[in-house]
């Protein structure tokens, strides 16, 4: 989780700066009488229900599982919330059969502040060689309110590789990130591509 860290940074917009911080009652108050404003803070949320979580639990967000989806398979979710959880994750890779089409799917809470532009980031080794970097934008979000309890983000559609050379071990660093450069999750996985899938 380190700065110095490069291999899990996420890529820059030229000319993009981060908005000044406002706090959740600033952004309600925010030029009232702006319609356009006031639709984009209702996309947000920003004017419904209250704020949910725990008051002595100070994340701002809280990631609660990774989901692998892939049609007619039951789907593979890595929960990363119970205790212990993501110290044993790499140790437990899943199969993902060579060839196949899969969606990951994150589940998530804000709470307490406007969450802004939220990214996962992850890098795929084989014996230590990357093999990729994905990076995914999550985007904006109000803190989840009572009648709203998760935020789903569902990623673009991949594919496994196959083929010989593809079978095997992998293992993944996974990081959530936002425009603040503040890390929500860091944590290590694994997977295994083999030529069908595990029974």
């Amino acid at each position: 989780m380190a700065d110095h860290d490069d291999e899990l940074a996420t890529s820059k917009t030229e000319g993009f700066k981060v908005g000044e911080k406002k706090t959740l009652e600033e952004y309600k108050n925010l030029d009232q009488n702006d319609e356009s404003l006031n639709r984009w803070k209702a996309s947000l949320g920003l004017n419904t229900g209250e704020p949910i979580g725990d008051p002595n639990d100070l994340r701002k967000c809280i990631i609660e599982s990774l989901t692998i989806e892939a049609p007619g398979r039951s789907d593979i979710t890595l929960d990363l919330t119970g205790p212990n959880a993501l110290e044993s994750l790499k140790d437990k890779p899943f199969t993902i059969k060579e060839g196949a089409k899969f969606y990951t799917k994150v589940v998530f809470q804000v709470h307490r502040e406007v969450l802004s532009g939220l990214k996962y980031v992850h890098v795929v080794k084989r014996k230590g060689i990357t093999v990729t970097k994905d990076e995914e934008m999550l985007g904006s979000y109000a803190p989840n309110t009572t009648d709203k309890r998760n935020y789903e983000k569902r990623f673009h559609e991949e594919e496994a590789p196959s083929g010989m050379l593809a079978r095997g071990h992998y293992n993944v660093r996974s990081r959530f990130v936002d425009d603040d450069k503040q890390v929500h999750l860091e944590f290590q996985w694994a997977f295994d591509i083999a030529k069908d899938w595990a029974k």
